[in-house]
């Protein structure tokens, strides 16, 4: 068993399709193949079943690949140890981060430490609060930003960065242009949100709740995964939401969307590690920048 199999493996596992596996590592599909078709045979145990043109993890698989992750994550935390040793001219940063932080907050951090450190390779995932979590306990991510504090004592929880929040609807919607809504006509209205598991869906409670609502007291008629998708549905008059100001501040420009004269809480922006892996100097740099950059 090598490495490159178990990345292989793993890859073949996440896509669940062994062409889209080939593609992300820059392989053949037959290459990719044949490293799985050695593993099967040589440990004389299937991994996967075939299922039309797609694959699944039989229950062997899904054991096994928590166990590969957890190989492949000392792999690179060694390999990050000796690139420490480079001065930083090269080596990796895996970044995760929830929706508005990835899209909306992260990005100029990102453009600024390429700039400063063009050998240090960076990756972004982008997922809700819970994938993020996920990434940066089993290795996947080295730090992870998040829209909301979380309890895991396994991970390093630090605040890096505060946002502001705005309830919004459409320019077609009733309220525009008029005065705060009163109680009743919160409870009335219909609410546009995004999925539960989601930071911004955990904020959206916890801002409801300042205005006097619990979530089962409002009419919540569409979910989405993502802020674009919540923000569309509500500039095409699906209801109202509340939303991060980063993500409003252009369609609230262009008047597409209004935010009401509501006072909420803001949020803060988190910055997660895992506190028994090796912090690298990529990623010390990169919580300095952070700072400067606030």
């Amino acid at each position: 068993m090598t490495l490159e199999q178990l990345r292989i493996f793993v890859a073949v596992a996440e896509q669940e399709h062994m062409t889209r596996a080939a593609e992300a590592l820059h392989l053949t599909q037959s290459a990719t193949s044949a490293a799985i078709a050695a593993l099967e045979e040589r440990h004389a145990v299937r991994l996967f079943d075939r299922v039309g043109r797609n694959i699944r993890l039989t229950t062997a698989g899904r054991l096994f690949v928590t166990e590969a992750r957890a190989v492949l994550a000392r792999t690179a935390a060694a390999e990050a140890m000796l690139a420490d040793l480079a001065g930083l001219k090269r080596g990796s940063l895996s970044l995760a981060a929830s929706q508005t932080v990835g899209n909306y907050w992260l990005p100029q951090v990102i453009h600024r430490y390429h700039s400063l450190y063009p050998g240090i390779t960076l990756d972004l995932k982008i997922g809700n609060t819970d994938q993020v979590t996920s990434w940066v306990q089993d290795g996947r991510a080295d730090l992870g930003f998040v829209e909301g504090a979380i309890d895991d004592p396994a991970l390093s929880v630090r605040a890096v960065g505060e946002d502001k929040l705005v309830l919004v609807v459409g320019a077609s919607h009733p309220w525009a242009g008029k005065r705060a809504p009163k109680l009743a006509e919160l409870k009335a209205t219909r609410w546009v949100a995004r999925e539960q598991g989601s930071g911004t869906r955990k904020i959206f409670e916890t801002a409801l709740a300042s205005l006097g609502l619990a979530a089962r007291d409002i009419n919540i008629v569409l979910e989405f995964p993502s802020n674009e998708s919540v923000r569309g549905a509500v500039i095409a008059g699906a209801g109202a939401t509340i939303l991060s100001k980063l993500v409003a501040t252009n369609t609230l420009t262009s008047g597409a969307l209004v935010a009401l004269k509501v006072p909420l809480p803001s949020r803060s922006f988190f910055l997660l590690r895992h506190k028994e892996r090796h912090t690298t100097q990529a990623e010390k740099e990169f919580a300095k920048l952070i700072e400067v950059i606030r």
